[in-house]
Parts: C-alpha cells; structure tokens; sequence
C-alpha cells in the first residue's frame, strides 16, 4: 500500500510538473484566465551551496560500563583528539573534583610560564653581620640531604652537600678569621603561613603524602628520602635548616669555618652577595617525577612558582587566576573551575571533564611544549600509578591508554590519551565521584577506559 501511494503521488506530482512546464511555454499571444486569488506562489526555498556531508552513524556503547554502580555519579567525556568531535559525554560540563588529575593542569600552566628548561635555584648569601649567612629557597621540594652519589625519590636532584661545600669554600676565603655562626633560613618566597590548605587532611601529612608547602625544604620533609610515602613534619623549614648545618659541618674538613656553637634562625635575605647556589633539575624532568608517582609536594610547588613567576605572590588563592589564566592559551574555558591547590589533595577543587579533554587535545599534540607533560603521563600496565592496573579483559588497553590517575575521598579519576583500538586518537577524562564512591571505582574505570578503547571512532553517545 506504501509502495503504491508513492506510485500515485509521483504520477500526481509529474502531472503538477508537466502542468507547470505546459504554463510556462505558452504562447504569450493566447489568452488565458485569471489565476485564481486563493492560489499564492511561495518564494523559492533557500539553497545551500555547501558540499553535502554525512552524519557518521556510530553504534558502539559505552552505557553498559558507564552505568557502573561502583562509579556513583560518572562526569565524562571523551573526543576525538584529531578533528574535536565529542563522541561521549556525561554530565562533562559539570564541575566534579578531579583529584590528582589536577596535576595535568598545574604541569600545563607551568610549562606556559617557566618553559621546559626552567629550574629551581637555592642560594646562600652573604648575611647582613660578620659571621651570618643566609639560605634561600625558592619552592625545590627536591633538594636533598643525602650525600653526593646516593639518590633520593628525584633522581638527580641537586644536595646539600654541593651547596654546603660551595659555601665553606667562598666563606673561609672570603672571611679567613670570622666563623659562621648564623644561618638564617629565608622561606619569604612566599609565605610560610599559606603552607597548608585548610581543606587537606592531616593525615596527608602523618601518613606521608604531603607537608606544609614552604618554600624551604629538603626532600620533600620526607623522614626517609628514598620512600616516595614517608611521614612528614610540621616544620620543614626548621628540618632543612638542621640539615643544611649538619652540611656544613661536614664539608669544614679544617674545624674553623663553622662556629661549634652555630645555631638557625628564620629571616629574610636582604643582601644579593652569592657564596653558593644549586639548581633542580630542569622542568621536563620534574614533570615525570611529579606525574608518574603523583607527587604531591612538587604539585605545590611548581604551582606556586608558576604563580611568582608570572607576577603573583605564590599564595594558594593566586592559584586560580594563575593556572586558569594560563590554559586560555589552549582554549580551556574557566567556567566551573576551581582550583586550590596545585596537587589535587582539595576535594574543593572543580573541573568540567569536557574542558579538560580540550586541554589534553593539546597535549597529545605536544603543542607549546606540552610533550613534557605528555612524555610524563602514566602509561596503563608500563608505568607510574597505572602500571598495576588495567588486568583481566582490560588488559587489551596496556600500553596504549596513557593518563594520570587521581585519588581522594568522594573522587576516582582518571584522564589522558588512548591510542584506540582501530587507530583512532582519543583523549577522555573519566571522574566517579560523590556519595558511594569508593575503592572499586579504579576497576569500573579501568573497564570503562578499555570499552572507549575498543570502539574508538565506533563509540556512540547512546
């Protein structure tokens, strides 16, 4: 019946047709009637000029994993890194902490500001009286007390012992008859009172993942240099002072440089007379060690000089402009971020997960030196804190997904690149987050990673 009612409409519309041309090709000269006043001509309907374009019917799901009861509320999304195409998406333009994935943000506005080949310097100076010097920090979580040859968490991290004996060497030519007898610890970089956020647990600190962000410290105030989970202190600067004395007594071979009786105190530099500096290493190698372990302290740190070095005073409320300020270069919106840290160890902290897949397009293309933060994403089952994970069916996905993974209460993520199965270039940002999330969240994203994995150019929205 179908078939026979188009039958008749274009035998009835040929005829309309047939009956238009017939009125167009009369003889002007023959009469004809008026048309009737209750039949009116249209206007001819707009035309493109466009090449005509299909509209990709995908039909690969993901609902089955995203519906995952272990993932409480999912945010996600996930694009096509090469053409921006958004391919899945829920609740991506809803705000949801992002954990430690926040470190990809603070590694990108830190290239943008310091470049790759920044690093950190620590001084000693001169000090204002005979006998005073002065060591300054500013923000090297990764200077080490250990001796020359002896490797911390930071693999060629700069030592005391370089600094120390740089020091000793310059004091004593420079002051042959007038020993050191005060070391004033400057941690002015920025202030030492912002050095804990309010929202941090305190047992971060106790159980090892973070200290107060002063910008004087020495291996993380870390008890154990080599443990990259090591208990902290509440007074890292005083601990990098004792450090640094226990330095320079060791590197005065000779017993008269350093005052026995030689104590610290806290103060500011006010004189700019170097007898001694050491560097970190450079940010492209700082970025691997702050991303593939998580690092907390080196998030806050390179944070808060990615805030002085483009004009802010370091505090942890500089952070939001600074950071959200600097990822505009990539075409990041910050509506909806919030940014209080530079770790993620916030729950405060808010990300839409479709401004930071926007973000990773540019990552995964390396684009203003962001290859340092690509190059030191965790790769799933190789490397960092993925390297243990994605097993069992999901194993598929090893070593093609690469991304950071984040960790606190109320919120699992993970976000990155996935070389998908069929050759297409994803980039996605998954956080399970608020009531009911806990541990089993990391499997359900694993399996979730692994099925956008699969269907790649496939993946339906459905």
């Amino acid at each position: 019946m179908v078939s026979a009612g188009a039958v008749v409409f274009l035998l009835l519309g040929t005829g309309s047709v047939f009956a238009g041309v017939a009125w167009a090709s009369r003889d002007t000269d023959e009469p004809v009637s008026t048309p009737s006043p209750s039949i009116t001509t249209p206007d001819p309907r707009p035309v493109s000029t466009l090449p005509a374009t299909a509209s990709r019917l995908r039909t690969c799901s993901i609902a089955g994993a995203a519906a995952d009861g272990r993932l409480a509320t999912l945010y996600g999304t996930v694009i096509r890194a090469d053409t921006g195409e958004v391919l899945f998406d829920r609740n991506g333009s809803t705000p949801a902490p992002p954990a430690s994935v926040l470190k990809v943000l603070t590694a990108a506005a830190a290239i943008s500001v310091l470049g790759p080949d920044f690093r950190i310097t620590t001084s000693v100076y001169e000090g204002s009286s005979p006998g005073t010097i002065v060591l300054v920090g500013r923000g090297d979580t990764t200077l080490s007390r250990l001796p020359v040859g002896q490797e911390s968490v930071y693999a060629g991290a700069p030592k005391l012992q370089t600094l120390a004996e740089g020091v000793i060497a310059q004091y004593s030519a420079r002051h042959p008859d007038v020993p050191i007898t005060n070391v004033v610890l400057d941690s002015s970089y920025w202030s030492s009172g912002d050095a804990w956020e309010p929202t941090w647990r305190e047992d971060q600190r106790t159980e090892g993942y973070q200290a107060p962000a002063t910008a004087l410290q020495v291996d993380g105030d870390r008890d154990n240099p080599r443990a990259a989970v090591s208990p902290r202190s509440t007074d890292p600067v005083g601990r990098a002072g004792n450090a640094f004395l226990d330095a320079l007594r060791a590197a005065d071979t000779s017993g008269t440089v350093v005052d026995p009786a030689v104590a610290t105190s806290l103060g500011t530099a006010v004189g700019t007379d170097v007898l001694a500096e050491v560097q970190s290493q450079p940010l492209r190698t700082l970025l691997p060690q702050m991303l593939l372990p998580s690092d907390n302290m080196l998030g806050e740190m390179l944070a808060r000089i990615t805030s002085k070095q483009s004009g802010g005073n370091g505090s942890a409320a500089s952070l939001q402009g600074t950071i959200t300020s600097q990822l505009t270069r990539w075409g990041v919106p910050a509506t909806g971020i919030v940014i209080k840290d530079g770790s993620g160890l916030s729950p405060q902290n808010a990300v839409p997960t479709n401004a930071l897949t926007i973000l990773l397009r540019s990552v995964r293309d390396g684009v203003d030196g962001l290859d340092a933060v690509r190059d030191g994403l965790p790769v799933a089952g190789k490397s960092g804190t993925i390297s243990s994970r994605f097993t069992g069916d999901n194993a598929v996905a090893r070593g093609n997904v690469f991304a950071k993974s984040g960790m606190i209460r109320g919120s699992y993520t993970l976000a990155g690149i996935i070389n998908s199965a069929d050759g297409t270039p994803l980039v996605f940002s998954f956080f399970a987050a608020r009531d009911g999330v806990e541990s089993g969240a990391r499997a359900a994203l694993d399996t979730l990673t692994t099925a956008a994995f699969r269907c790649g150019d496939n993946l339906s929205n459905n």
